[in-house]
């Protein structure tokens, strides 16, 4: 069995790293990460589906930290930071996003 903090770290890892590829299938988030006008359609597919599952593997996650009205309370919570975190970081410093998607090479659409 995983350990409560670990399963929870891993959830929160997972929900801003869900958020930042949901962002960065946007055209926009893709622009100020990446510099290039906007992702091809197989890119922003892949992109939009790691969010999504990256989104609900933090919700396991949290259930498999903890009971489940607190593991929905803890999910909700980690939806509320996530976010506005990315957010912040587009706002901010957009090239640390890079992490989550380094490869690009002239990906236009």
């Amino acid at each position: 069995m995983v350990e409560p903090w670990i399963a929870l770290t891993l959830a929160v890892i997972s929900c801003f790293a869900g958020f930042v590829w949901l962002a960065l299938a946007m055209n926009a988030h893709w622009q100020q990460v990446h510099g290039l006008s906007a992702p091809n359609a197989k890119t922003r597919k892949t992109l939009r589906l790691l969010g999504g599952v990256g989104l609900l593997a933090s919700a396991v996650l949290c259930f498999i930290a903890d009971r489940p009205s607190m593991a929905a309370l803890v999910w909700l919570m980690l939806l509320a930071a996530g976010a506005p975190s990315v957010g912040m970081l587009l706002a901010w410093r957009p090239q640390l996003l890079r992490i989550f998607w380094p490869k690009v090479s002239a990906e236009k659409a």
